[in-house]
């Protein structure tokens, strides 16, 4: 899969794309990331990406020159735009070729509390594409014109953080680590929290006694169908105490609707 990301703090992926299993997926080949500086879309001796708003009002706005003029570049698709025409540009782009310009067209996701909420279901949607590309904002907003470049408006949820850039490391993270290949055990990511739309049943390891805090002994049996009986039940059982809303989207089988009638029963007496 190829990812890559238009923003104006590029460094802030250095950590995260370098470390742990999106570094692993790089190594293996899985995954080809590229993180774009969208200061190299611009003109002016400031490198600038952002300027008032129209109509006033508190902080910057994201200009739409600099993001269709990278777009354009990196998908390879002409949109009209003449970067170095009589447009007021004071100089040419000068920074680095984008590295995909020849692959498919990405499908284009705009960090954006209009979005659609992020979850397990969507990405599965982005792992399955050949190439995403992130367009993150940053400051007040992005200027309204460039959503038109966009397959996916996304969110994470109902709050505001410093930048797209944060968001779409947590979306990366969640989307990569789906691919077949990247984690270390087959079929690891379809045994986590939410791939059936159920919260994880606990886990333990060793010590089995730990000052009186005990393992479940049932995990000590080595009997594999009990074993996965109880993580059943156990997953059943922390949704429908922590994330109750998440059965209302699962359509369950009468015995697990009779195990948690019979659990949640005598947890509450």
């Amino acid at each position: 899969m190829i990812i890559e990301t238009l923003s104006t703090f590029p460094g802030m992926f250095e950590s995260v794309m370098g470390a742990s299993m999106m570094r692993i997926a790089q190594e293996k080949g899985l995954l080809d990331f590229t993180a774009y500086d969208l200061r190299d879309w611009t003109h002016d001796r400031h490198r600038t990406t952002d300027d008032d708003p129209y109509g006033g009002g508190v902080g910057l706005v994201m200009k739409c020159g600099p993001i269709f003029e990278a777009y354009q570049d990196i998908t390879n698709i002409d949109l009209g735009i003449e970067p170095d025409s009589a447009s007021g540009n004071e100089q040419p782009r000068t920074g680095p070729a984008p590295r995909h310009a020849d692959a498919a067209k990405p499908k284009t996701i705009f960090l954006t509390p209009c979005g659609r909420r992020f979850d397990d279901a969507l990405a599965n949607e982005l792992a399955a594409e050949e190439r995403l590309l992130f367009v993150c904002g940053h400051y007040e907003g992005i200027d309204e014109r460039v959503y038109e470049l966009a397959d996916y408006q996304i969110s994470l949820g109902d709050y505001v953080i410093t930048s797209g850039e944060l968001a779409s490391m947590i979306i990366i993270d969640a989307v990569v680590r789906k691919i077949d290949g990247v984690l270390g055990a087959d079929g690891g990511a379809l045994d986590e929290s939410f791939a059936d739309g159920l919260l994880e049943y606990p886990q333990y390891t060793r010590p089995a006694d730990y000052f009186g805090r005990n393992v479940p002994e049932v995990l000590l049996s080595g009997d594999h169908g009990a074993i996965a009986k109880w993580r059943h039940e156990m997953s059943l059982l922390r949704t429908a105490e922590l994330r109750p809303d998440l059965l209302d989207e699962i359509e369950l089988e009468k015995d697990d609707l009779n195990f948690l009638k019979s659990s949640l029963s005598e947890r509450r007496s």
